[in-house]
């Protein structure tokens, strides 16, 4: 398919995702809306003899040029081995061990705090393990539902897109893909992490406050509640997946190491560090030319294997329910798969079709934007969008192929923290959107109610992305500087703990 330049009538496809997606709060028919508007404007422009067959004709022609098939594998095949593991009963049983050796509550809040960063392959496993694992030791030491539904959110989508090796990984690298300004997906999605304000900074609260206990607001009020009784929970719906009596620990930390080791290796290999050519022979230099997306694939294949050969010979799980278990965790990646593959496809009609990187960076340059203020801009836009969808795959999905053109035009040199700032801006809104699969999965994995999830993360969320905030206004002040803008992000959010503990304090006391 020839492009087409349709100039200012090439950035109506993502406005209208965008519009109908604040709107309808739904985002996979916004986006199936969107890319059908750009393959219409494309059928007209490009004069097709029939505008109404061409439109859709191009719609799923393009959409099976841009299907990045191994990424659905790779996801499918993480949902079937992460409900295998749950029905293993691998997750109850690490709590039935941590019950027995942890013995103060800071202890029960760091260890829920350590397994959510342990468990990073993926943001729903993290939630249902989590929840399932931790919530009875928290209990036995009265920690409030919703302080154990907050460490739970926190250390999901924020750890799992800083993880090289996870689930949302491998979408970051399909949309760093489809933009073909960087020779390795998997290198430029590494490259972000330092520069994930929101998510280092998410982390870096829930140790200071399992340590300190420096909690304000209403969580202060859940916390002191709890204290006294009351936990707070309610009969929110279960998510969790009949677990076989027979699990052991290892039958959650094996299969998971196991993905991690065969990830690492299938990087290398992909990446020719057995290979003929010398130059590949690093460790470094294979994983920069390594495909990542097989790679994930042949590691989850291989993680399946160790499952299957730990729980099935065993009789843990039989055959029988080792493959029904399977199907139903591959249908829960099913919404997941939907979202790539439309988010893949309006990328190429924006970038492919109607070219609108050309014409988005002829309007910067033109237009006198400052890029002192373009990762700060970008933050916040995709805070917003990904608030107001409940989805942080949707959101980067679209923002990806819009900011790259955008900071290559303004400063090279910030383009890496530009695209930091679209994931962490879309994992901000994901983290405390209301309407989000992790928080609702997040609030009942932890018998919380929903509602007073959201009520008691929400000042703690915008901590965090004002210190982030922050963090990208220095950022683009020196030019990407690291070093000084993650020390003036950390160092606002740590302020900002202890002055609203204290406001905290001098509030109740006073009252």
């Amino acid at each position: 398919m020839d492009p087409f330049n349709a100039g200012w009538l090439s950035i109506l496809p993502p406005i209208i995702a965008i519009t109908l997606a604040l709107l309808t709060k739904e985002v996979i028919s916004s986006l199936l809306i969107g890319i059908v508007s750009g393959t219409l404007i494309y059928a007209v422009g490009m004069n097709h003899p029939n505008i109404l067959m061409g439109s859709v004709e191009t719609t799923f022609n393009l959409m099976a040029t841009k299907v990045d098939f191994n990424i659905l594998v790779f996801c499918t095949m993480l949902g079937a081995l992460v409900y295998t593991i749950s029905m293993a009963g691998g997750s109850v049983a690490y709590g039935n061990w941590a019950i027995k050796r942890i013995k103060t509550r800071r202890s029960s809040l760091l260890a829920t705090g350590g397994l959510g960063a342990f468990i990073f392959i993926d943001d729903y496993f993290n939630c249902l393990t989590v929840g399932t694992v931790m919530r009875p030791v928290t209990d036995r030491y009265n920690v409030a539902r919703a302080k154990l539904a907050y460490i739970i959110d926190s250390m999901a989508a924020p750890v799992c897109i800083i993880a090289p090796v996870s689930s949302w990984a491998a979408a970051v690298g399909s949309s760093l893909k489809s933009t073909g300004a960087f020779e390795s997906d998997f290198v430029a999605f590494v490259s972000t992490i330092p520069y994930n304000f929101y998510a280092i900074g998410c982390i870096a609260m829930v140790f200071i406050l399992c340590v300190t206990n420096l909690d304000f607001g209403p969580m202060r009020k859940a916390e002191e509640s709890a204290m006294k009784g009351d936990l707070g929970d309610a009969n929110a719906s279960s998510h969790a997946v009949k677990a076989s009596e027979k699990g052991t620990i290892w039958d959650m930390f094996v299969p998971i190491g196991a993905l991690i080791v065969f990830a690492v290796l299938a990087l290398m290999y992909s990446g020719g560090y057995w290979g003929e050519d010398p130059a590949y022979h690093s460790f470094a230099a294979s994983l920069g030319n390594s495909s990542a997306s097989s790679a994930l694939v042949w590691a989850s294949f291989g993680a399946m294997i160790v499952a299957f050969l730990m729980f099935v010979p065993r009789g843990v799980v039989n055959f029988r329910d080792f493959m029904d278990g399977s199907v139903e965790g591959m249908k829960m990646m099913l919404p997941a798969n939907i979202i790539l593959v439309l988010a893949w496809t309006i990328s190429g009609v924006c970038r492919d079709l109607l070219q609108t990187p050309i014409f988005v960076q002829a309007l910067v340059t033109d237009g006198g934007f400052s890029a002192l203020w373009l990762p700060a801009a970008i933050f916040v836009i995709g805070a917003f969008l990904s608030f107001s969808t409940g989805t942080a795959w949707g959101t980067f999905g679209i923002l990806i192929p819009i900011v790259v053109p955008i900071a290559q035009a303004l400063d090279p040199s910030l383009v890496v923290v530009s695209l930091a700032a679209t994931l962490a801006g879309s994992v901000f809104g994901d983290h405390c959107s209301p309407i989000s699969d992790t928080t609702i999965l997040s609030s009942a994995g932890a018998g919380c109610s929903h509602i007073e999830h959201v009520a008691t993360q929400a000042p703690y969320a915008l901590v965090v992305a004002f210190a982030s905030f922050v963090g990208y206004v220095v950022a683009g002040i020196t030019h990407g500087n690291l070093t000084i803008s993650l020390v003036a992000c950390l160092g606002s959010l740590v302020a900002m703990i202890v002055g609203l503990h204290w406001f905290s304090n001098k509030k109740e006391a006073a009252a």
